[in-house]
């Protein structure tokens, strides 16, 4: 131990040896007292509130030290206090963004500095006393897992110094400083905690008479107690460091460890402002650790609104959302008509079908039960014709019948033909026109084309070779139907047929193929007799689609033909097979 003291009084004899030494390189940052951003529970440490999206902190921060910086001599004896008062006010400021980045900034102002010189070596060695600047901080931090409050939340982040400062007075390296740190902090029922490492790059190197100083370890941990419905934090906080660097000469020197304790708290004065005051001593003679420091702190961070909790105006613990009687106390039960009301008497039962009255649409006839609410606790349908359609939804209700799609003829007789196609009413899909068998029940009894709104309208497309104008066998009966047509009414002078496309293929790939497929269903009819003056073709490839083109089932309606009726000197009502 006497030797590590020799080592470390020699060395620091040698750091304070004269002015020359120090006017050369300048002074240093003497304060080891680095803030937490502004909105931490702690002083040095970081509690890592990274909630919110724009969320701000402001504050200030006293930071008084007695006897930073003091030169002793070879027996451990006090020689000189050259920084015996140093005063620093740190104002800052944080922004949260995203619930996970956090971007800060720190301002210290030397406020008040007071030494005394002395000489040591045959040179003076002394600090300015006028009040100053020190190096401005920038900060980034991201909080990579765990969130505040909970029992462990971790961060990254990095800490920049711009060297504008005054050196003179102690208050800054003169060169830039970096510093990333790795942060962990949480809670653990009332206890809460927190630590960082991380490294302090200085460029400046040895300005201390030859004595290894530069780059360091910085490390500080916290433990306190949350109190006074979690306004009120109080604890110790350690905090340190210790060159790794060799300062300069490639010869790595040993120096003790300059390391401090506070203990103090941060009060919530209001859910948005928070105050706080920390004392404690310097545990060793490392550079910038003072006999004594005091600490002092006023700041500003908005409160995260928590959720309202769920109004229970009747406090029976059933919100008032889920209580059918909110101004009541009552009992939780599994139905939402009488959840939280006060236990009562049996429901009424008036016809005894075993469905309360409060949800039997016929309370005072026995019945039976039913999804409909209209139906539920009323008599069951009846059925005169005993064909299994109950006659409230029976149109023959006196015949037995056959379900039907169309209500008109749902339960009525299968043997009614009403258009007279060869096809009953029960299984055409069309009973009121006259039109032709199909394996699509849709289409069963329809005819394959009518003069409907200015077309003449085909019940299914007409079918060509693929990638081709060659129309395929398949497509005969329903181009016959619309040939039909066409010589049935002559007053019919003039037919546009038009061929569409999927989008599948180029623009001028399928406006190519579909103008020749209409062209082929032209020269098809005309072929059978139709004068060709009466029809013109044209192809609008895909650039009118019926459906989406992103289905099969879209695209296959998109490929199509169109029989539009462009000059009509008679009626058009008339349908055909």
């Amino acid at each position: 131990m006497r030797l590590l003291s020799t080592l470390t009084l020699s060395a620091l004899t040698l750091s304070f040896a004269a002015p020359a030494l120090a006017a050369d390189e300048g002074g240093f940052a003497l304060d080891r007292y680095e803030p937490s951003e502004r909105g931490s529970d702690w002083f040095a440490n970081e509690s890592l509130d990274l909630r919110g999206n724009g969320r701000f902190a402001l504050g200030a921060i006293g930071d008084y030290a007695y006897k930073p910086l003091v030169w002793y001599d070879a027996n451990g004896d006090e020689q000189a206090a050259v920084v015996e008062h140093q005063l620093f006010v740190h104002l800052g400021g944080a922004v949260v963004l995203f619930d996970r980045l956090r971007l800060g900034a720190n301002l210290p102002l030397l406020a008040y500095s007071k030494g005394e010189g002395t000489n040591v070596a045959n040179s003076s060695f002394s600090s300015s006393d006028k009040a100053g600047i020190g190096d401005p901080r920038l900060s980034a931090d991201v909080r990579m897992l765990g969130e505040y409050g909970g029992a462990a939340t971790l961060a990254f982040g990095v800490q920049g110094f711009i060297p504008v400062g005054n050196d003179k007075a102690f208050a800054s390296d003169g060169k830039v400083r970096i510093r990333p740190r790795l942060m962990l902090a949480g809670d653990l029922g009332d206890l809460a905690y927190a630590a960082q490492t991380g490294f302090n790059y200085r460029a400046k190197g040895d300005n201390l008479g030859g004595d290894a100083f530069g780059s360091e370890l910085t490390f500080s941990a916290a433990v306190g107690l949350r109190a006074l419905d979690k306004k009120l934090i109080v604890g110790p906080e350690v905090f340190g460091s210790t060159v790794v660097s060799d300062g300069g000469d490639g010869a790595f020197k040993k120096r003790t460890t300059p390391l401090e304790v506070v203990i103090g708290g941060k009060y919530a004065v209001t859910p948005d402002w928070r105050v706080g005051a920390a004392v404690g001593p310097g545990l060793t003679r490392g550079v910038g650790a003072p006999a004594v420091r005091v600490l002092a702190s006023v700041e500003w961070f908005p409160a995260v609104e928590k959720p309202a909790a769920p109004s229970d105006r009747d406090k029976d613990g059933i919100v008032d959302a889920d209580d059918a009687c909110p101004d009541t106390p009552g009992v939780r039960t599994d139905d939402p008509k009488t959840n939280g009301c006060p236990p009562a008497a049996a429901p009424s039962d008036r016809d005894h079908d075993g469905i309360v009255d409060a949800d039997d649409a016929c309370p005072e006839e026995p019945g039976v039960k039913s999804d409909d609410p209209k139906k539920h606790g009323c008599p069951a349908p009846k059925d005169t014709d005993g064909d299994g359609i109950t006659d409230d939804v029976d149109a023959c209700p006196k015949e037995k019948g056959v379900s039907h799609v169309d209500p008109a003829k749902h339960g009525c007789p299968p043997s009614k033909d009403t258009d007279g196609d060869g096809i009953v009413d029960a299984e055409d899909a069309c009973p009121d026109k006259a039109g032709v068998a199909d394996p699509d029940p849709k289409k069963h009894g329809c005819p394959k084309a009518q003069i409907d709104a200015g077309q003449i309208k085909i019940i299914e497309q007409v079918q060509f070779a693929t990638k081709s104008a060659k129309i395929l066998p398949a497509s005969d009966a329903v181009l016959g139907a619309v040939l039909e047509i066409l010589k049935a009414h002559p007053e019919i002078t003039k037919v546009s047929v038009e061929g569409h496309t999927d989008n599948r293929g180029g623009k001028g790939y399928n406006k190519d193929l579909s103008k020749r497929r209409a062209a082929s269903v032209v020269k098809w009819l005309t072929d059978k007799g139709i004068d060709q003056k009466r029809l013109s073709s044209v192809g609008f490839g895909l650039e009118r689609p019926l459906d989406t083109n992103d289905t099969e089932e879209g695209r296959q309606k998109n490929r199509r033909v169109e029989f539009h009726i462009q000059s009509n000197e008679g009626s058009t009502t008339v349908k055909t097979k």
